[in-house]
């Protein structure tokens, strides 16, 4: 399991207009390459995608499924590709800012290593993802 937690001078509103917009994600994601909906929808419980990733010389498809949605409060997905998992993005209201709190609990195939690799990459994608949090706070531009 990994965990990361943000606090960022934005109202809950404004965090989660960048995180609600699954399109876009690959703006401040530098391992999402590029987002396909594999749905009609495109938010809500229900609503697949299928992310190109890419870490290093290692690419693969991560086919998402979101499994929770609640406005300006949180989002739970599935990963249904080669990797496999669930994960969720929450926001919680702080004092003249919003706390974000990114999970991940993810599970390599044997084929790749299984645990082993969890453990090698564990540490590879904690630094990818807190600088993707530092990119969704330059996206959200200076606090107003």
């Amino acid at each position: 399991m990994i965990r990361l937690i943000c606090d960022l001078p934005y109202g809950r509103s404004e965090v989660w207009s960048v995180l609600a917009d699954l399109a876009g994600q690959g703006s401040w994601m530098a391992d999402a390459k590029a987002v396909e909906f594999l749905t009609k929808q495109t938010s809500g419980v229900g609503t697949q995608l299928k992310v190109r990733t890419r870490v290093g010389i290692f690419i693969t498809d991560d086919y998402i499924e979101i499994t929770e949605w609640e406005e300006e409060l949180f989002i739970g997905i599935r990963h249904l590709g080669t990797i496999r998992g669930v994960g969720s993005f929450r926001l919680d209201s702080l004092a003249g800012g919003t706390r974000l709190t990114w999970e991940e609990d993810l599970r390599f195939p044997w084929r790749l290593g299984g645990q082993l690799t969890g453990f090698i990459a564990r540490p590879i994608l904690q630094t990818i993802w807190r600088r993707n949090l530092m990119r969704l706070e330059s996206r959200l531009g200076r606090p107003g």
